[in-house]
């Protein structure tokens, strides 16, 4: 697709929270949370000509490698909340995104993100073949008090759950998309922790991605203020999250 006559390097775009996306307490679920964000930085490439489409001519497409959310607050069914996002750094194979959302002109979440540009028949990085310089970036514009970080993952964990990966499992891309990572650990955690709120912020980190059949186990390790889980396999890490408690 070319890119947009009304694009523009910061992007806001409003989203209704429908009940599909809802806990039992009618507040928006985490997975759905990030589902919305990654929602929104895909319309904004769109709208600048480097979307999957653009680039899959190339056999191209944008992974996520590590993402911080930082929350003060959900929205609740039935609210209209505004996400923008912006870039902060696109060079060669990599980029950092930033977004946010608000509702009622209150911001509720930040969260940075870093992408790689992943050649989907080599399953590898590379850098990235399309056209970019049209997009401003705004390396100052931070949309948290902290950036991602390479997450410690202890080697004392327990195993929690082993499980195979399923068609379901799967996106356009032919991996595990990357928020059944997060749905597949939060279903391990203590249910009242997550309806009442008590959840500030979590990370995820994206080291090896996982195919259809593979069979991963997931670990937990956990501290007064934070949990912390991984999920192997063959005793590999493929992916690290740290969910920080209030």
């Amino acid at each position: 697709m070319p890119i947009a006559p009304n694009f523009t390097s910061v992007l806001s775009k409003d989203w209704e929270i429908n009940f599909t996306q809802c806990m039992p307490n009618g507040y928006l679920k985490y997975t759905d949370l990030c589902n919305i964000l990654q929602l929104t930085a895909a319309a904004h490439s769109d709208m600048g000509g480097i979307s999957f489409s653009d680039m899959q001519e190339f056999s191209q497409a944008w992974v996520l490698s590590r993402m911080r959310v930082e929350i003060s607050a959900l929205p609740k069914w039935r609210d209209v909340v505004t996400v923008t996002t912006w870039i902060n750094t696109l060079e060669n194979s990599r980029s950092v995104r930033a977004l946010e959302m608000h509702i009622n002109g209150i911001k509720i979440v930040g969260s940075e993100t870093f992408w790689a540009v992943f050649n989907t028949e080599k399953r590898r990085p590379e850098a990235l073949a399309l056209p970019y310089e049209h997009f401003e970036l705004y390396p100052e514009r931070k949309p948290t008090v902290e950036s991602f970080s390479k997450i410690t993952v202890n080697p004392e964990k327990e195993v929690v759950f082993k499980k195979v990966v399923y068609l379901s499992d799967l996106d356009i891309v032919n991996h595990v998309n990357n928020v059944k990572y997060l749905e597949w650990c939060l279903d391990h955690v203590d249910e009242k922790l997550i309806l009442n709120q008590k959840l500030n912020s979590f990370e995820m980190n994206f080291m090896k991605e996982l195919s259809l059949n593979d069979t991963v186990v997931i670990h937990e390790n956990l501290s007064e203020e934070s949990s912390t889980f991984s999920i192997t396999k063959e005793d590999k890490t493929c992916f690290a999250l740290q969910l920080n408690w209030k």
